[in-house]
């Protein structure tokens, strides 16, 4: 099998592309694509609990917390005290951090919308069923090698 047949070769790739395709959008207003993807993360009312958006995130709790400061850093997001949790941290959005928001919203809406346009609602379908499993055997394959180590 080549390489350029693998699901790993293809996520991968595509991934890449459409990373440095929104780099490029996003870097006329100082963010990377991690700023964008945090800020579309936050809720927009009530603020999500640091601890919270790790997972949410895919994030391991280093790279979130030199995340949150870059985006703190620009005036993007307020940390707040959690009145649920006395012990917790909020991360809620700015003016600036929502103005922000929403511009990386948009370039999501608009590629999701080029894509849609070429493609099927079979084809959709398809593409969901496939990433699920992919989900499911990366999840599997990380529980199993979590068990090895304990």
């Amino acid at each position: 099998m080549k390489s350029q047949e693998t699901f790993d070769f293809q996520i991968r790739k595509t991934w890449i592309a459409l990373s440095k395709m929104y780099n490029e959008q996003v870097a006329q207003y100082g963010l990377t694509v991690a700023m964008g993807f945090a800020l579309l993360n936050i809720d927009i009312k009530n603020g999500t609990p640091s601890t919270s958006l790790g997972p949410k995130m895919g994030m391991e709790s280093t790279s979130l917390s030199r995340l949150l400061n870059s985006l703190q850093k620009q005036s993007l997001i307020a940390r707040e005290s959690n009145p649920n949790d006395g012990r917790g941290v909020l991360i809620k959005l700015t003016k600036q951090g929502l103005k922000m928001r929403n511009y990386s919203r948009q370039a999501v809406l608009d590629f999701n919308h080029q894509v849609l346009d070429g493609v099927t609602e079979e084809d959709v379908r398809g593409f969901f069923k496939v990433m699920a499993t992919v989900s499911e055997v990366v999840d599997a394959h990380r529980a199993e090698e979590t068990l090895k180590m304990t």
